[in-house]
C-alpha cells in the first residue's frame, strides 16, 4: 500500500466515526465525489487496509463474562501445530505472538472461573506448550483504537 494521504487519512477518519456511512454519506460529508470516495475505498480496501468488516460482539452478551489473558510459553518449533490447535479452541478470541521470555499472548472468555481453569488446562495439553500464566480482565482501560494514530499520521503530511 502506497502511503496514505490527507484525503484517505480524512475519509478513514469519517468511516472511524460512522462505520455505516454509505460512500454517498462519505462523499457529501467530505465533500468528495462519489466515484473518488469508492475508488479511494476500494484502494484502501486492496492496500489491506481494513482489517475486518464484521461487527465486534461482546463475549458477555453471549454468556462468557469471564475475560482472561493467558502468556503461554511453547517449544518455538512446534509454533506452527500449536497456532493450528489454539485455533480450535473456541473460548480463545485473539493470540499474539510476542517477543521476549512469552512466547503468545492468549486472549480468552469464560462462562465463570471454572470454565477458565478448564481452558487453561486444554490448552496447557496441546503438544509443545510448556508452561501458561493466567491474568484476568478486570476491565477494559483503553479499547483498540486508531484514531490517535491517524491524527498523528495526518499531522506528519
Amino acid at each position: 500500500m502506497s502511503k496514505l494521504d490527507a484525503v484517505d487519512l480524512d475519509l478513514l477518519r469519517a468511516l472511524s466515526a460512522d462505520p455505516r456511512a454509505t460512500v454517498v454519506a462519505l462523499a457529501e460529508k467530505l465533500g468528495l465525489s462519489r466515484n473518488t470516495v469508492q475508488a479511494r475505498m476500494s484502494r484502501l480496501e486492496r492496500g489491506g487496509v481494513f482489517l475486518s468488516y464484521e461487527r465486534t460482539l461482546s463475549a458477555e452478551a453471549l454468556g462468557f463474562p469471564i475475560e482472561a489473558f493467558l502468556q503461554v510459553t511453547v517449544r518455538q518449533a512446534e509454533l506452527p501445530a500449536i497456532r493450528e490447535e489454539l485455533a480450535k479452541v473456541p473460548e480463545v478470541l485473539q493470540a499474539h505472538g510476542l517477543s521476549g521470555q512469552v512466547d503468545l499472548l492468549v486472549r480468552v472468555a469464560c462462562r465463570d472461573t471454572q470454565h477458565l481453569f478448564d481452558t487453561d488446562a486444554r490448552i496447557l495439553a496441546i503438544e509443545g506448550v510448556e508452561r501458561t500464566e493466567t491474568s484476568l480482565v478486570m476491565g477494559e482501560v483503553i479499547g483498540y483504537r486508531v484514531g490517535p494514530l491517524m491524527d498523528l499520521a495526518r499531522d506528519e503530511i
